[in-house]
């Protein structure tokens, strides 16, 4: 390396051909070539060795190439190729030194690495000087022709679409004047151009479409170097502003921007020393493929590095983040613009394609950060949604009102956060997230809507069964002729209500009639259904009501009194009657009537189960046909009927078996209670006594003693009689009453004389002017007391008597 203040170089290609990859990059890197873009301009030397290349090279662009040393005489001083950067002159240039032709020092090599080299100089460089000795000109074995010959066929396998500037300096000019020797080198040219065997597609192509020649020429430096010095002077003012147009290097198709030349030459001579065709303009494509697609993984590794890009990934997967889409959005735009700066002077085409594939390498990587925002938004929206939407309902806001303006509010909302979020360098289409929020929102709303409806019916369904099941249940038990239209106008007056109710509540659901008369009618069938349930549950019961009707109007009076079997009820009667209401019942609950039609239930039952008993034990000789033989009933469907004929005959048979004991219990307590009515004998048993008895009734007449020893006993009698309860006794029996009265009385006598003692025993009082006897009136107190208290006791017994007997007979049934 040389001084970088006068001139930088290094060897491009050594001798042996090697290419020397380090030091063109560290060259670039000092003389700063990248950043020059497509200003600048390369510019080589060919020519016969120790023609003096290198010191016109020196001269002309301040290089610092090695020369020939005059006293050594000549030998080869260049190997391989040289590259410099010119001094003093704008825009950057760059010159190539390469090794003389025809040197003894390659002997048979030459002519290889003399093809090898020139087709490199042609296909990198703008301008090719071609220094040549001035006695050339015009001769036929001139050092030069080998030269042109070699530039002109590798010119062949060079396929190039612009124009290099040939620029032959004649070296060593006579006194002959430029004017006459440029015809004679141009003919010399031609000449040579000519024999140069082409392509059939360019045998007539001329030498111009190939060449911008130009013609110079030079003193000889050792004889006139003043001279010399000043000509080359000249010739370097050619050179400043050379890739202006109409420069020497004005035809700028096909360069290469610097950033990409170190790596274009060592493609250009990988191929060359592979002896291949060099097709200048895919060669360009190439370095324009490679070198953008560095720079567009260099901007994609700073993005993906970027702390700032790298804190918005993080924080995205938890939430929202607040401006993503703008922060993205230039984040990837700095990167792109960096991008576009650097790759500005490739081919346009490679460079938009790499562009677009660098963008889309971006969009890939922040497009899954971007679908996670765009969940954040829908989730959120969907929560504020629901958040709001139970708000509105909880408010007394219409159901359908609600969802409308909380749907448009969240909706709005959603797109303005999609739109905070979108990346401007990504034409996503977030519609897809749109609709999976409203597709969410209305599965929320269908689910809080079949959830209101059904609260809803729940609720009026729960109203018709509270306003349905006990007053059906208190019809069908009080059952009479107006059961059934009493029940179906309770049933058309809940349902009425029910419906009304309902139909108001849907108003607010926004949905269609089919639906909403769907819903009425269901609920209208669930009252029906109530009622029929409630029927079918009663009719289970039925034997149970039947047996309680019978209980109640057997053992009850009309004022709903427990009956006492006295002896003065008719016990038939009212055992019919029982039985009459009971089969009323059964006939009522035999089958549904919500609808208005009449039926022959109650007469066939009656026909078959009473009128039917009666006839035939009056004809047991003549043959019937039983009407409750049947499953079912004339002009009943099956499906409202509850209890079948059959069933019915069943029922009332073991209801009559169940009731039959209560009628005997009832017709014994009868019995016996006459019985213990009629204890004075007969009245000639009465006549009787009294004329066999005369004689000792006048014998009391004459000795009142035993008249007061018979009170005494007649009172004693009384009291045993009180307390004991004799009738009462012997109202379930002789022998039961015999029994009970061998079990109370000593016990009685007992306390008798136990009191009448304790009477004996007391002081007398000295204020006799109120009291009487003291002996008697206790005697009489005590005698009223016991009469007191077995009247009481006796009052009891008989109501503990007709409690039991109702007792019982519940029992019983």
């Amino acid at each position: 390396m040389g001084n970088a203040d006068e001139c930088c170089s290094t060897q491009l290609i050594d001798g042996d051909g090697m290419f020397n990859v380090h030091g063109l990059e560290n060259f670039m890197k000092e003389v700063k070539l990248a950043e020059c873009g497509l200003s600048y301009a390369v510019v080589s030397i060919m020519g016969p060795q120790s023609s003096g290349k290198s010191t016109l090279l020196n001269h002309l662009f301040g290089t610092n190439f090695r020369e020939m040393d005059a006293f050594r005489g000549r030998s080869q001083t260049t190997k391989g190729i040289w590259l410099a950067r010119c001094a003093d002159i704008e825009p950057c240039t760059l010159v190539m030194d390469l090794e003389g032709t025809d040197g003894r020092e390659r002997g048979e090599d030459d002519t290889a690495f003399e093809k090898q080299s020139a087709l490199f100089a042609l296909a990198v460089s703008d301008i090719v000087l071609i220094n040549m000795w001035c006695h050339d000109i015009g001769r036929e074995q001139a050092a030069n022709k080998p030269l042109l010959k070699t530039v002109f066929q590798v010119m062949m396998r060079l396929f190039s679409p612009r124009k290099t500037t040939l620029m032959f300096v004649i070296r060593d000019k006579t006194r002959t004047p430029l004017e006459n020797l440029e015809p004679v080198l141009r003919e010399d040219i031609q000449k040579i151009w000519d024999s140069v065997p082409k392509p059939q597609a360019h045998k007539e192509t001329p030498l111009s479409e190939f060449f911008n020649v130009q013609v110079t020429a030079l003193s000889s430096y050792e004889e006139k170097e003043e001279l010399f010095k000043e000509q080359v002077a000249s010739l370097k003012q050619r050179f400043h502003q050379s890739i202006a147009p109409g420069g020497l290097a004005g035809d700028r198709r096909a360069v290469v921007p610097a950033s990409g030349f170190s790596f274009s030459a060592q493609q250009i001579w990988k191929v060359i020393k592979e002896n291949k065709d060099l097709d200048l303009p895919a060669h360009k494509v190439m370095v324009a493929t490679v070198r953008c697609e560095e720079i567009a993984n260099e901007k994609f590794a700073y993005f993906a590095s970027n702390e700032e890009w790298c804190q918005i990934e993080e924080d995205v997967q938890t939430g929202t983040v607040p401006g993503f889409g703008k922060k993205l959005s230039l984040i990837i735009g700095s990167c792109l613009s960096g991008y576009d700066a650097e790759a500005i002077y490739f081919d346009e085409g490679v460079r938009s394609a790499k562009r677009e594939q660098l963008e889309a390498k971006l969009l890939q990587l922040v497009q899954p950060a971007y679908q996670l925002m765009l969940g954040h938004i829908r989730s959120g929206t969907l929560d504020k949604f629901k958040e709001a939407f139970d708000k509105a309902l909880s408010g007394g806001e219409g159901f359908a009102v609600a969802t409308h303006g909380c749907t448009k509010a969240v909706m709005t909302q959603f797109d303005e956060e999609c739109a905070d979020a979108v990346i401007e360098q990504a034409n996503w289409d977030t519609s897809k997230v749109r609709d999976k929020l409203r597709r969410d929102i209305d599965a929320h709303v269908a689910a809080v809507r079949a959830t209101k409806l059904s609260e809803l019916t729940a609720l009026y369904e729960g109203k018709l069964n509270e306003g349905l099941s006990g007053p059906v249940e208190a019809l069908l038990d009080g059952a009479s002729n107006e059961t059934w239209p009493a029940i179906r106008v309770l049933l058309l007056r809940e349902t009425e209500s029910a419906i009304l109710g309902l139909s108001s509540a849907l108003s607010g659901f926004d949905m269609d009639e089919q639906t909403k008369d769907k819903m009425l009618a269901s609920l209208e069938n669930y009252a029906r259904g109530v009622v029929e349930a409630k029927a079918r549950e009663e009719a289970g019961r039925v034997l149970i009501r039947m047996k309680d009707r019978f209980a109640t109007l057997f053992s009850h009076d009309s004022d709903s009194m427990p009956r006492v079997w006295t002896g003065k009820e008719d016990i038939r009667a009212i055992t019919k009657t029982a039985r009459s209401s009971s089969l009323k019942l059964l006939s009522v609950m035999a089958a549904i009537r919500l609808d208005d039609y009449t039926d022959n239930i109650e007469n066939t039952l009656s026909a078959a189960l009473v009128d039917n008993v009666k006839s035939a034990v009056t004809n047991r000789s003549i043959t019937t046909v039983d009407p409750l033989a049947s499953s079912t009933w004339e002009e009943v469907p099956p499906s409202k009927t509850l209890i079948t004929p059959v069933q019915c005959k069943n029922l009332w048979r073991q209801f009559k078996m169940e009731t039959e004991y209560s009628v005997t219990q009832a017709i014994a307590a009868q019995e016996a209670n006459k019985r213990n009515n009629n204890w004075l004998p007969p009245p000639w048993a009465i006549v009787a006594m009294v004329v066999l008895g005369f004689n000792e009734f006048m014998t009391l007449l004459r000795n009142p003693l035993y008249l007061g020893v018979i009170f005494v006993a007649f009172l004693l009698s009384k009291a045993l009689w009180v307390q004991l309860d004799i009738a009462g006794e012997f109202r379930h029996g002789i022998v039961p009453g015999m029994l009970s009265l061998a079990t109370k009385l000593l016990p009685t006598v007992m306390n008798l004389l136990r009191k009448l003692a304790e009477e004996g025993a007391k002081p007398p009082t000295t204020d006799t002017r109120g009291n009487p006897l003291p002996g008697s009136k206790n005697f009489r107190n005590g005698v009223n007391t016991s009469s007191a208290v077995s009247s009481s006791a006796s009052s009891e017994i008989t109501s503990e008597n007709g409690t039991e007997e109702y007792s019982s007979s519940s029992k019983q049934d």
